[in-house]
Formats: structure tokens, sequence, C-alpha cells
């Protein structure tokens, strides 16, 4: 719905007085703020307008208007100004911070500034991790225990522990490791599964038994979301009154944290981006709460988009400053994990 340049000027004024100190904007205080040389009345007409379309309501208890997720959404896609920040200073303050350490603990990091700069709370979903494996090796570390240690073709490594029926030796692990590299190395674990079945009538039933648990294990690890979504900062949202004052809403927004079903399927939504997205309220499913907004940006590693990161905060945020922060962010995360796997 096209809004008039008075109209808009107007709703722009009251999202950012709104922001700035979350009470009901008045008419009265609109005709000071807007730059506008308009009498009260057309004010108050305009505002009616616009509470008819949808985009600003009035709150029982005052006069005022705020603005609705609608309206929040036409502000962050027609009528913001993102603010300028001195990037090259915020930089060089980043780069420090995810420079070093493994891509898990700069994944880390990065939720950690996200959550400072912002002051709400800050989310990474980290790289899927890949289906297929370059190569696998069997340590032996006691009695019928078993270390299967996995090589992605990236060079990411993940362990799991095999329980066995039979105490393998040494030379019997190399055996089994030798022969799944060779043969199935750049593989699923699936396709490996489906291999396994006929292949594998030359070798011992015990080696089979082996080859067979160290796939399912595989599968098993590869598979495993459990760290998908890093989350930082989020008793910051505890001080945000718009967020707390709510139980009912501030358990909804736990449960999020919690299951983070939901925030797995927004963050996968915005892998698909370009650029930085927002998400309003309750506009979208994805979106539990409309007294929350989350803003986001797919970051890559050489130059393949493999997650999401972003942050989680009010409706009511500054987004001309979160919106740069994400951006940024994004932006130096992609330069250390691709960095770090060079």
């Amino acid at each position: 719905m096209q809004l008039d340049n008075r109209a808009q000027t107007l709703l722009k004024a009251l999202v950012e007085r709104y922001i700035a100190d979350g009470q009901p904007v008045g008419s009265r205080e609109l005709s000071k703020i807007s730059g506008l040389e308009l009498s009260p009345a057309t004010i108050r007409n305009i505002m009616a307008d616009l509470e008819e379309m949808g985009f600003v309501a009035s709150p029982h208890t005052s006069a005022g208007r705020v603005p609705t997720p609608r309206g929040y959404r036409v502000f962050v896609d027609t009528l913001l100004t993102v603010q300028s920040i001195d990037e090259s200073a915020l930089e060089s303050k980043l780069q420090t911070s995810l420079q070093t350490g493994s891509s898990q603990k700069i994944i880390s990091n990065a939720a950690q500034i996200l959550s400072s700069l912002s002051e709400f709370a800050g989310i990474v979903m980290t790289p899927r991790h890949e289906s297929v494996f370059q190569q696998i090796d069997f340590l032996r570390l006691s009695e019928k225990r078993i270390l299967l240690v996995i090589v992605s073709p990236s060079g990411d490594v993940q362990n799991r522990l095999l329980l066995t029926d039979v105490d393998y030796s040494p030379s019997q692990l190399i055996q089994a490791a030798n022969y799944i590299n060779q043969n199935y190395g750049g593989l699923s674990f699936d396709e490996v599964r489906i291999r396994l079945q006929g292949e594998l009538k030359q070798l011992r039933d015990d080696m089979t038994r082996l080859m067979q648990a160290a796939v399912e294990a595989g599968s098993d690890a590869m598979n495993d979301n459990s760290d998908d979504v890093v989350i930082s900062g989020e008793r910051n949202l505890l001080s945000v009154s718009d967020l707390s004052s709510n139980m009912v809403s501030l358990r909804q927004l736990f449960d999020l944290f919690e299951q983070k079903t939901s925030l797995m399927q927004l963050l996968d939504v915005s892998n698909k981006a370009t650029g930085v997205q927002i998400f309003i309220g309750g506009e979208s499913n994805l979106v539990p709460m409309d007294q929350m907004s989350v803003v986001t940006s797919p970051y890559t590693v050489n130059g393949k988009v493999v997650g999401t990161l972003g942050v989680i905060g009010p409706t009511r945020m500054a987004y001309e400053r979160v919106i740069p922060i994400v951006d940024i962010t994004a932006k130096l995360l992609s330069n250390a994990l691709s960095h770090s796997s060079s």
C-alpha cells in the first residue's frame, strides 16, 4: 500500500521517536519533530489513516500511537537511514577476536561480539557438516573400545567412540581403515552403507561388523545437529522491558533458545538470501513473538555460503545501528573462517 510523502515522513518520525524512548507518540509531539508545517488536525487525520491501514496502533493507556510490526516493516524497507559507522575502527576491534583459535572458537567469539555490540542476543548457525568423508582412522583405546576419527574434505575432524564385541588388533584396525579409505573415500556414509551390503562378503564377519559400526557412527556424527546454533547474551533480553514485562512472552522467547527448531528454520531461510535480512514481530511464522525481531546475514567460507549469523532483540531496536554490526561481523567471520581452512 502506497503512502504519500507526508504519511511517510510522519511514520518515520514516529518510529524513530518510539525506538528512542519507548513511549507512545502524540500528534502534538509529531508536529514538533517531523519538520512538516501541518496543523495538529491534519496530523491527527493522517495518523488515523495510518492506524486504519495497520501501520500504527493506539495503546489503551495513551492518546499517542506506537508502530505495529507492519509499520516497522515499512520503516526498515523504505524509510530507514542506516547509521554511518567507522567500519575500519570496528573491523580492527573485531579482527583480534576473530583471528585465532579453532573454527568453533571463532564462531563462539562472533556470537559474543554480536551480543556485546548490539546489547541483545547474538546467534551464529555453525557451518553444516559435510555429508561426505575424506578418510577415517581407527584408534584402539582399550579392549573393545575404539575411537573412530572422521576427516571431512575441508579438514574438519569428528570423533566417535565405538564399543565392539571383538578386541581388534592395531593391524586389523589399519586394514579396515585402509579398505574403507581406498574404496569409499569421498562418498557419504549413506552411500557406503549401501555398498557395504554387497561388497564385504569376502571379508571375515568380525571385520564386516567393525566397518558397519563405523558407518553407522559416522552417519550419526555427520547428522548431529546438537551444536548447530551458538547463542550468546540471552540474559541481555531480560533487561528489555518490551520482552520481559510479559511472562508468557518471556517463556516463549527462552523456549525458542532451548528448542532451537524455529531458530534453525529462520536461519535456514536467511542462508538462502543475499545480504542482511530483517524479520519483524509476528509477520512471519518463523518469528514467534510480536515484540521480537531478528536481523541476520549469511556468511561464507571460501566464497560458499555455509551459515547465518544475527541479532535477536526487541522489535523496538535501533535497526540503523544493528544492521551494520551484523553486516560487518558476517564479512569478518567469513574472512576468518576462510583463512583458518586454507
